[in-house]
């Protein structure tokens, strides 16, 4: 081995002898100049994979702005809908926000259409991502607010259309909630009505069904039922005080709903990211699933006729 590195050496040495020094340097210079180009090279291909992934990005922002426009879809008057059964029956299966007509309601208004789930869903309530404030006052729940145009966007319906909506037949709703482990659990309730203003909008249902377990009418256990059913409440907000509750549950739960004594399900509570500490248990709970002290990351209160059948179209 030493002999074969001797060796080595003496080739290196007579190479250079050869070649000689100036045209050594020659070598290295170009290596050194092939070099920086190599690097300014790899630079200009990082800046044009940059610009590329930019693109990208812009591209795809455009592209959600552009399904955001669209989640708004006008069937230029055709006919007035009743609710978004009627809406999937003619033929219209893509999710968005449609004009409806409820049967006493004296003006069309807009509402979102989920035609997953078998389709034909008018959704009443959405909670995907915080941006909409739901400590609201009496007026805001009566006539609705949120936003109205993006397909992901947080809203309450109104309770005037939703009294509007519920009193024309036998409604289910379905309540779809996910939390922010990605796990998704439903409750679904039969004969699901709101009386009108001058019942402040009371809310009645029947019959639980689901893989979220009853918090809304107070199922779990039957000594809870006293102060855990939420059926046959009246709606409540900071203004208007309609609970069983020495206090006011919407002012301390921060949230418009069907308060008790206060709850255990509030969907309007305020926007937590899983697990809170808080004075009082006023996040988006479900206490069924996952109690009190933890705040769903999203929620979609939907209905349908209970008959609802998918006509083939």
């Amino acid at each position: 081995m030493k002999t074969l590195i001797i060796i080595d050496f003496v080739l290196a040495a007579s190479l250079i002898d050869v070649i000689g020094s100036s045209d050594l340097q020659k070598c290295f210079q170009e290596q050194l100049q092939l070099q920086g180009q190599v690097r300014l090279l790899e630079h200009h291909v990082k800046q044009q994979q940059l610009k590329i992934i930019q693109l990208l990005e812009k591209k795809e922002i455009q592209y959600s702005d552009k399904e955001d426009e669209n989640s708004v879809i006008d069937l230029r008057g055709k006919r007035q809908y009743s609710d978004c059964a009627e809406i999937y029956n003619e033929g219209h299966k893509q999710n968005g926000f449609y004009k409806i007509k409820p049967t006493q309601s004296p003006r069309e208004f807009l509402a979102f259409c989920d035609m997953s789930e078998g389709g034909g869903w008018t959704v009443f309530q959405r909670r995907s991502d915080g941006s909409q404030n739901f400590d609201r006052v009496w007026a805001d729940y009566e006539e609705g607010f949120g936003n109205f145009v993006s397909k992901n966007g947080e809203f309450w319906l109104g309770n005037k259309n939703l009294h509007y909506l519920t009193n024309q037949g036998n409604y289910t709703l379905r309540i779809d909630l996910t939390d922010f482990e990605g796990e998704r659990r439903f409750a679904q309730y039969a004969r699901f009505r709101v009386a009108g203003e001058e019942h402040s909008y009371e809310m009645s249902c029947g019959e639980y069904s689901g893989t979220a377990g009853d918090s809304l009418a107070g199922g779990f256990h039957p000594e809870v039922k006293w102060w855990a059913d939420h059926r046959g409440m009246k709606f409540s907000t900071r203004d208007r005080d309609n609970d069983n509750y020495e206090g006011n549950c919407a002012e301390e739960e921060k949230a418009g709903w069907w308060f008790n004594r206060c709850h255990s399900a509030n969907l309007n509570g305020l926007y937590y990211r899983g697990p809170y500490t808080a004075k009082t248990d006023n996040g988006i709970v479900w206490y069924t699933w996952h109690g009190w002290w933890y705040s769903l990351k999203s929620v979609v209160m939907k209905v349908r006729p209970a008959d609802f059948e998918r006509s083939i179209v």
